[in-house]
């Protein structure tokens, strides 16, 4: 999520990393040798880049050759799985990759090269089931042998011809800030009669070069880098953006022309729409239907921005094949709902907060979105994002501007000219209900089911992680969502509603079961209330002299509501906790806490009205972070005098079970 968006709620930010790291198989490295008492060693990276150079040369019609040389030290086991295989990404439309030298020296100084017959080109897997992406495709060398202290060398040639966009070229560069890289060299060989813009940050000085070759002069640009710069780039920002379009205007008129030829709204297309939005009785009826077919109906085959040189199939033959890509998708969506007579354009999104501050290049984003309707009725749709409910746009490209894609005309009746605002709020209120049915027995065994109703950010979150992962996973997935938000025991089963279902909350429930959550025999048990915790964000750390205070961001507006019914042993004394109430402006949060017979409820309900507390009321709002922490901390305390008998008990069963811990910044 973007710094605005780091969330409380319920540790989902953990539950994303973990997802992470499930959905793409984690390379633990090997354990290294402890060191002798006494002794101080520098962090050693798996892998150190000793030197890297590139050099790309354009030519006036738009070719361009790209050579990298580079020079790897691998130092642990970790890094020889890094390096075991190099894949690289090429469009063989316009593109090809060649590998001149692959080469291996050992510590010994003896040297192995890879043969020809350890490369190989295939198919993307992103397109193995498209057959109109079969272009698209990756060169990979398997590097075998390979072991710590080796150094791998290798020269990697990227051709272009015949770009689409031709004779326009662009590209952008970001230097080595981690210090995994010694020894950087990068060179820009540009044609002198081209039309150049040029933008390096500050901190990169480099030397300009003109050949004398009057009848084929070209201008070289070189950096020679030895150590990282002590300040992060601006976020976003490449160093180095160079590219041949003099105005984001330019760009765009373009990008509409590559694109439009093949986005011609035929019949077929016109028959689709008719097709869809028969019955549709207003326009957000048809557009729903239209966003319906366009995102869940059409596959989305996610390839990055470009892949395909920025042209498309005709429409006709997306709607046949039933997949499509990200730029494909919005423009389809554009052309069914113009049939439908309904207001629509495509729109580039997720570049730097200031992109338009930069000279143009299509490099700088990385989705496509489509704006559809009139105000005040306008909605904001990300089609490839196959489970997205109507308008729910990512948190992190929400209240940044777009970069719209449309004819001269159209922008010039744009009040925002090219670069309309995604709106910051989504079209719908945001709400999160949990609600834990469980069960104490008599032999400190602990049995709940667990039912979560979601609609906002994180419900687009899970849908996504659910819809991506097979249903065998799905256990796995409710197992990371458990642990996230605090609950440590086993999830036996899982049961999710459909992640296409986006008319109605996404809903989930899982059983899970901690065999030994509480010792009876130690009186009295300290539990706390079974309710996912909540993670405010901390107030801010005081200024450095001179700078202005920050707010404090608490995102989207949401309203959370958590219940919990547990059901203990007959015979059990119970206290509770006194119920917690605090009003602001910003924020509200109360808590109830009862027991009847021997049975005992709780529920939270905190609801954050504002995005952000501005900085002059960071004390207020530190006792209302202070207020419901300290709710959060009260346990319930329980007695139960029909112990289970010694030998079912576990000597290592905790006294106190303590809370799962605040979500921080």
């Amino acid at each position: 999520m973007a710094p605005s968006e780091f969330r409380h709620r319920y540790l989902f930010c953990a539950f994303l990393l973990c997802c992470s790291f499930f959905l793409c198989t984690p390379i633990h490295p090997q354990q290294q040798p402890a060191q002798p008492a006494g002794k101080q060693t520098e962090p050693q990276t798996p892998a150190q880049i000793e030197l890297l150079e590139t050099k790309i040369r354009f030519e006036t019609n738009g070719d361009s050759r790209k050579e990298v040389h580079t020079r790897v030290k691998i130092n642990t086991e970790l890094g020889v799985r890094q390096f075991a295989r190099l894949n690289f990404d090429y469009n063989r439309s316009f593109e090809s990759i060649d590998l001149p030298l692959v080469r291996i020296t050992h510590p010994s100084g003896g040297t192995v090269d890879i043969l020809p017959s350890a490369i190989a080109d295939n198919p993307h897997p992103a397109v193995i089931n498209a057959p109109a992406y079969q272009d698209v495709r990756i060169k990979a060398v398997r590097i075998l042998g390979l072991a710590p202290g080796d150094l791998l060398e290798y020269r990697v040639i990227t051709t272009v011809r015949h770009h689409p966009l031709a004779p326009d070229f662009w590209l952008d560069h970001s230097f080595d800030r981690a210090g995994i890289v010694t020894e950087e060299h990068f060179e820009i060989d540009v044609p002198a009669s081209s039309n150049v813009q040029l933008h390096v940050q500050p901190e990169f000085t480099y030397e300009i070069i003109e050949s004398e070759n009057r009848t084929d002069a070209q201008v070289a640009y070189r950096w020679k880098r030895t150590a990282a710069p002590k300040e992060a780039a601006p976020e976003g920002f490449p160093d180095v953006l160079l590219t041949t379009y003099s105005t984001w205007d330019q760009l765009s008129q373009k990008l509409v022309l590559g694109f439009l030829p093949r986005a011609i709204s035929g019949d077929d297309v016109l028959a689709k729409t008719n097709e869809l939005t028969q019955g549709a009785k207003s326009p957000a009826d048809k557009l729903l239907a239209l966003h319906e077919f366009a995102s869940q109906r059409i596959r989305t085959v996610d390839l990055p921005l470009g892949t395909l040189g920025f042209s498309l199939r005709q429409l006709k033959d997306i709607i046949a094949s039933g997949y499509a890509n990200p730029e494909e998708k919005a423009f389809l969506l554009v052309a069914l709902c113009k049939q439908a007579g309904i207001s629509a354009d495509p729109i580039f999104a997720g570049g730097p907060v200031s992109a338009r501050e930069l000279f143009p290049s299509p490099e700088l984003f990385s989705r496509i979105l489509v704006r559809a309707g009139k105000p005040p009725e306008v909605r904001w749709l990300d089609p490839s994002l196959e489970v997205a409910p109507m308008g729910a746009i990512q948190a992190v490209l929400r209240g940044h501007r777009g970069f719209l894609l449309a004819p001269v005309s159209e922008t010039l009746r744009e009040p925002e000219g090219l670069w309309p605002t995604i709106p910051l709020e989504l079209p719908y209120a945001s709400t999160q209900h949990v609600k834990i049915e469980a069960l104490l027995a008599g032999d400190g065994k602990l049995s709940a089911n667990v039912h979560y109703s979601l609609r906002g950010d994180n419900e687009l979150l899970l849908r996504v992680a659910f819809h991506q992962a097979p249903k065998e996973k799905w256990k796995d997935l409710a197992q990371l969502l458990s642990l996230s938000d605090g609950f440590r025991g086993k999830v036996t089963s899982v049961t999710a509603s459909d992640p296409s279902a986006t008319r109605e909350p996404f809903t989930l429930d899982y059983e899970i079961t901690v065999p030994k959550f509480v010792d009876w025999s130690k009186k009295p048990v300290h539990i706390p209330a079974l309710l996912p915790q909540i993670g405010l964000p901390d107030p801010p750390a005081k200024p450095s002299p001179g700078a202005d205070a920050s707010p404090i961001e608490l995102g989207t507006p949401l309203e959370v509501e958590t219940h919990m019914t547990l059901h203990l042993p007959p015979g059990t004394t119970i206290q509770t906790p006194t119920g917690t109430s605090v009003q602001r402006d910003y924020a509200s949060f109360a808590s109830q806490y009862s027991a009847k017979g021997p049975t005992i409820t709780a529920s939270r309900h905190i609801n954050f009205l504002l995005r952000q507390v501005s900085a002059d009321r960071a004390a207020d709002y530190n006792a209302f972070l202070r207020a419901v922490q300290n709710d959060e901390a009260q346990d319930f305390t329980l007695d139960h005098s029909a112990a289970a008998p010694s030998n079912a008990r576990s000597p290592s069963s905790p006294k106190t079970v303590s809370p799962p811990k605040r979500a921080k910044p």
